[in-house]
C-alpha cells in the first residue's frame, strides 16, 4: 500500500501512464505495455483496459491482495469522483495514495514467469570531410549495442546495457534561467526510469508536481553518461531494483568510457540503496554513491547517508536525513542534514524546515543547487471553502519565509512571500503573489552575455498576477504578468504556460510563451522563449484505417 501504477485514458482513447513510489514520487516517463479501447453511447462513454501481468511488479505467490482506485474527472463541471472516500486535503493526488485505495481480493496471478526483453541496435554511417588533412572520403563506420531487461522475480528486475545508445531519448524542455543556480532537468533515459523513485533520498522530491528546492539530491542519474550537456559513452552497466519482503533494494554499477572533448577519463559509478518499511506508511533507509574518478581530477568521491520518511494520519509527514561525503582534497564540514515537518490539510497547511549543507559537502553523483549554506523555512496556509459564495470553490491565503545563510552566518538569500488565490467552481483560478527578496553576491554574476552584476547586496520586491483558464475550455492555460525591482533595476515578465487550444477532439495545439524585459544599471536585455507542441490522439482503429488508406 505504498507503490503503484497510474493509468489514465480519455473518451477518444488518449492515454498516459506513470509509476508512483511511496505515494509521492511520480514518474511519468515510465512506459509499460497495456491496451485500451473506448466507446461512446447516448449517455456517455466507456473504457476497457487490459494490463498484462508482465507489465507490473508484485510480490510472489498465486493469491494476491491488491489496492485498486478509480478516479473520474468530469471537466465541464470540474468534478472529481473516486471509488473510495478521499480527504479533501489530499485532492488530486488521491489517486497516488495507495493506502487509501480499495482492497481487491481473489486475484489469481501467473506464478513463476520471468520477463525477458532484449533490445539490440545497429547504426551505420558514411562520412566525408574534405577540410581535414588528410581528407576523409566515404569513410564507413558503425556501432552496435544491447539493452536487456530480466525479471529476476515477480518484484525484482535486472537491467543490463552494453554500449548504450540514447539517440531516441525525449529532448529536455527549454527553460529561461535568471538565477545564479543551475537548472534541474528530469531523467528521460529508459535504462534509469523503472523504480526511479526508489533512489529518492531524504524527501528531496524530483517529480514534476512538487518541484525543486535547495535540498541536495544524493543520486542524480544524469551525472552518469552526461557532462555539461555533452554525451559521455556508457560502455557497460547493470542495475537491480525492486522489493524483497519489507525491503526496497536498488543496486547499480556503470562504467563510462573516455570523453576527450570534456576531458573525462573512464569512470566507474556505484549506487546502493536499501529502504525498510516501518509502521503503516513510513520507512527508513541508507544510500551510498561513488565514482572512481572525482570531478576534481584526482582520487575518488563517495557519498553516504541515512534517511527517514514518516507519514501519520492522512496529511502529516516528517522527512529527515543525515549525509556525508568523502573527496580527496576536501576536509572538514562535509556533512549535510535536514529536518522537515509538513502538514497539508485541506483548510490549514503548515511546513517547517531546517536544512544544512557543509562547505566541503560534495555529492558528485548527485545534484547540489547551492553549496555551503543553512536554510530555515516556514510556511502557513489558510484555505477555506466558502459555502455562501456559489461561484467560488476555495480561497487561499498563504505566507512563507525562506532564510538562507552561509555556514559563517552571513545572509545570502532572504525571501518573504504572500499569496492569495481563488479557485472558481468552473475550475478557473485567479492568483496574486507579493514577494520581497534579498540576495548577496559574493562574486560577480554574469546574468546575460553582456551584463555582469557586481559583488554586493541587493533588495528587491515584485508582484505577480495570474489567471488560469480551466482545462474544459477550448482555449486553456495560465496567463501571468509580473513586475518589480530586480538586482538594482527592474524586471517585467509576461508568460503563457500550460496552454492548450483544442482544434478538434483529436487535434490540439500547445503554444507556450515567456518574455522577460530586464533593465539594470549595468545594461538592458530581454529574453523570449516560444514553444509549440501539437498533440494528435489516434485510436488503434484510426491508426489501422490510416494504414489501409495509405
Amino acid at each position: 500500500r505504498r507503490n503503484g501504477g497510474f493509468f489514465l485514458v480519455n473518451a477518444i482513447g488518449g492515454r498516459m501512464d506513470a509509476q508512483v513510489t511511496n505515494e509521492l514520487n511520480y514518474n511519468p516517463d515510465w512506459n509499460p505495455i497495456w491496451e485500451v479501447t473506448t466507446g461512446r453511447f447516448e449517455g456517455g462513454w466507456t473504457a476497457e483496459i487490459a494490463i498484462p501481468f508482465k507489465s507490473l511488479r508484485y510480490r510472489p505467490g498465486a493469491s494476491q491482495v491488491w489496492g485498486f482506485q478509480v478516479r473520474r474527472f468530469v471537466r465541464w463541471k470540474n468534478e472529481y469522483s473516486y471509488l473510495t472516500p478521499i480527504p479533501a486535503g489530499v485532492g488530486l493526488f488521491g489517486t497516488f495514495q495507495a493506502s487509501l485505495a480499495a482492497t481487491v481480493v481473489g486475484l489469481e496471478v501467473p506464478g513463476g514467469t520471468r520477463t525477458l526483453e532484449i533490445k539490440p541496435y545497429a547504426i551505420a554511417d558514411v562520412v566525408s570531410d574534405r577540410t581535414t588533412i588528410p581528407e576523409i572520403v566515404n569513410e564507413a563506420g558503425g556501432d552496435i549495442g544491447l539493452d536487456v531487461k530480466y525479471g529476476v522475480t515477480q518484484n525484482l528486475v535486472a537491467d543490463l546495457t552494453v554500449n548504450t545508445d540514447f539517440a531516441q531519448v525525449e529532448a529536455d524542455e527549454q527553460q529561461v534561467n535568471l538565477t545564479r543556480f543551475s537548472l534541474f532537468f528530469p531523467e528521460k533515459r529508459e535504462f534509469f526510469l523503472e523504480n526511479q523513485g526508489l533512489f529518492e533520498f531524504g524527501g528531496a522530491g524530483t517529480d514534476a508536481f512538487f518541484g525543486r528546492n535547495s535540498t541536495p539530491i544524493l543520486f542524480y542519474s544524469r551525472q552518469i553518461g552526461l557532462d555539461e550537456g555533452r554525451e559521455v559513452p556508457i560502455e557497460v552497466g547493470g542495475r537491480l531494483t525492486g522489493r524483497v519482503g519489507k525491503f526496497s533494494v536498488g543496486a547499480m554499477s556503470i562504467r563510462t568510457g573516455e570523453a576527450p572533448i570534456s576531458r573525462q577519463p573512464s569512470t566507474n559509478f556505484t549506487v546502493l540503496r536499501i529502504k525498510r518499511d516501518i509502521l503503516r506508511r513510513s520507512s527508513v533507509g541508507v544510500l551510498f554513491t561513488g565514482r572512481s574518478v572525482s570531478k576534481r581530477g584526482f582520487g575518488s568521491n563517495e557519498a553516504y547517508g541515512v534517511d527517514g520518511a514518516f507519514a501519520f494520519y492522512d496529511n502529516l509527514r516528517i522527512n529527515t536525513y543525515w549525509a556525508q561525503t568523502q573527496t580527496r582534497g576536501l576536509r572538514g564540514d562535509d556533512v549535510s542534514y535536514r529536518g522537515q515537518l509538513d502538514y497539508g490539510g485541506d483548510r490549514y497547511g503548515l511546513q517547517i524546515e531546517r536544512l544544512a549543507v557543509g562547505e566541503s559537502f560534495n555529492p558528485e553523483v548527485g545534484f547540489l543547487e547551492r553549496e555551503n549554506f543553512e536554510r530555515s523555512f516556514g510556511m502557513f496556509r489558510f484555505s477555506p471553502r466558502p459555502e455562501s459564495i456559489e461561484a467560488i470553490r476555495k480561497l487561499t491565503w498563504q505566507g512563507q519565509v525562506d532564510y538562507i545563510t552561509n555556514r559563517k552566518g552571513v545572509v545570502e538569500s532572504r525571501n518573504a512571500e504572500a499569496l492569495f488565490s481563488v479557485e472558481f467552481e468552473n475550475s478557473d483560478q485567479l492568483g496574486g503573489i507579493y514577494l520581497r527578496s534579498y540576495e548577496f553576491l559574493e562574486e560577480p554574476f554574469r546574468i546575460a552575455s553582456d551584463v555582469t552584476l557586481p559583488v554586493g547586496s541587493y533588495d528587491f520586491q515584485d508582484i505577480e498576477l495570474s489567471y488560469t483558464l480551466g482545462s474544459q475550455r477550448l482555449f486553456s492555460g495560465r496567463v501571468s504578468a509580473q513586475y518589480g525591482s530586480f538586482f538594482g533595476g527592474d524586471k517585467t515578465t509576461i508568460g503563457f504556460t500550460r496552454p492548450r487550444v483544442e482544434l478538434s477532439r483529436q487535434l490540439s495545439l500547445e503554444p507556450g510563451f515567456s518574455f522577460n524585459r530586464v533593465a539594470l544599471p549595468q545594461g538592458r536585455f530581454t529574453t523570449q522563449l516560444v514553444t509549440t507542441r501539437t498533440t494528435y490522439t489516434m485510436t488503434p482503429e484510426m491508426f489501422v484505417s490510416a494504414l489501409l488508406q495509405y
